[in-house]
């Protein structure tokens, strides 16, 4: 995989801030768009720029193809059974605040999470539990904070009906073992829904193979526009759950006092919806199957095995949650002593233009519990170059030397 090539289709790679270039190591947070992706869009709205499935004039019918095949590009992507288990989002947390809201829990009914998990796949569930009297547990890391497999285990039972979990954690970029996971889950008879919103942009990820029964990710996350996102869904499962946003497009026939709902997805994507950007978000699907995801998650542990061995060496740092970059991917969570983490983030940008995250990084729940008040989080992707890495620690040596 040739990163210095791949730069060349990011039109704001091309850009230099104060005589510099942009290392940008925020990718957990949201990624760049390559001129593809652009392009595909752009292309919706000069030629096409129609209604899909309303309409059934020419635009119409062309918009209505493009979407549709959008649907199929990324149901293939993630190794759906059939493209209807894909239902358009705007992101992983519309994904599961829609699950959340649908699925009939009741009193009693407990829903089980890492200690890690994204607000996202925290607040529905406890607002939920306010609503309804479900419980949620926790299942707390091992002391090097990779999940306990064995203590997960030990808190099922026929009580849990869901296991509610993130797959790689945008905290440190640790994916937890989810095949064991759903393979216990199943045992009991507990739904697995899975946050995928850090491990679909980086590796390969079946949901055949996995054997979940819902999973969640976003489009910005994977070179894809703003406001995408996919809810996968085995189709037995969707055809039982009811929408929790209805209106146009949701609905087979109406009277004044009755409704006949569409089958899935239709019944879950209430309202005209983002064409363009989710032909977009298709677009950025191909790109990275051209790339392979594969070679994608080897170049950004070898990143992050350099990154990770110049640290080490680093007075006053600290890495933050699990240690072994093997187990990490491409995020760095890590502080300085004696430096305010938001102080590092801007230093770091002044100095070199190295844009990186800082604060609690929407796992407020997890530094809130080592009492911990934030971290620096760097995070990788397939544009990312070794030239990027050492301009980073470079600057990173700069930043201890003032403690």
């Amino acid at each position: 995989m040739d990163a210095k090539k791949i730069r060349e289709d990011f039109p704001v790679l091309q850009r230099e801030i104060s005589g510099k270039p942009i290392v940008y190591f925020d990718n957990a947070c949201m990624t760049l768009k390559p001129r593809q992706v652009i392009q595909a869009m752009n292309e919706y709205y000069e030629n096409y720029s129609a209604c899909v499935g309303r309409s059934i004039h020419k635009l119409g019918n062309e918009a209505t193809e493009k979407y549709e095949n959008a649907r199929k590009t990324i149901a293939k992507f993630i190794g759906a059974k059939k493209e209807k288990e894909v239902i358009f989002t705007r992101n992983t947390t519309e994904g599961i605040n829609l699950l959340a809201n649908s699925l009939n829990l009741q009193k009693g009914d407990i829903v089980l999470a890492s200690d890690r998990e994204h607000n996202s796949n925290l607040i529905p569930w406890q607002i939920l539990g306010k609503k309804k009297g479900i419980e949620r547990r926790i299942v707390k890391s091992k002391p090097d904070e990779t999940f306990d497999i064995e203590g997960f285990k030990n808190m099922m039972s026929k009580d849990v009906k869901v296991v509610s979990i993130i797959h790689s954690s945008n905290l440190d970029g640790y994916t937890l073992p989810i095949k064991e996971i759903v393979d216990i889950a199943k045992d009991n008879k507990a739904l697995v829904i899975l946050d995928a919103a850090q491990s679909v942009p980086h590796k390969e990820v079946n949901v055949r193979k996995l054997g979940v029964d819902f999973l969640a990710f976003s489009g910005h996350k994977m070179l894809g526009p703003t406001g995408t996102g996919v809810l996968y869904g085995r189709y037995d499962l969707l055809e039982n759950l009811n929408p929790f946003m209805v209106g146009g497009d949701t609905v087979e026939r109406t009277t004044y006092d009755s409704f006949r709902l569409l089958p899935p997805p239709e019944k879950f994507e209430a309202g005209l919806q983002n064409y363009a950007s989710m032909i977009g978000l298709a677009e950025a699907v191909r790109y990275l199957d051209r790339v392979g995801r594969e070679n994608i998650e080897k170049h950004e542990k070898e990143l992050s095995r350099f990154i990770t061995g110049e640290m080490q060496g680093m007075d006053g740092l600290k890495i933050i949650g699990v240690q072994d970059p093997e187990l990490r991917g491409g995020i760095i969570s890590f502080e300085i002593d004696g430096i305010e983490y938001h102080d590092v983030a801007i230093m770091l940008d002044d100095q070199a233009n190295v844009m990186v995250r800082s604060g609690q990084h929407c796992v407020h729940s997890w530094f809130n519990a080592r009492n911990i008040p934030g971290s620096v989080r760097a995070s990788l992707y397939l544009y990312n170059t070794k030239e990027d890495a050492e301009t980073f620690i470079e600057a990173l040596k700069t930043i201890t030397k003032l403690r």
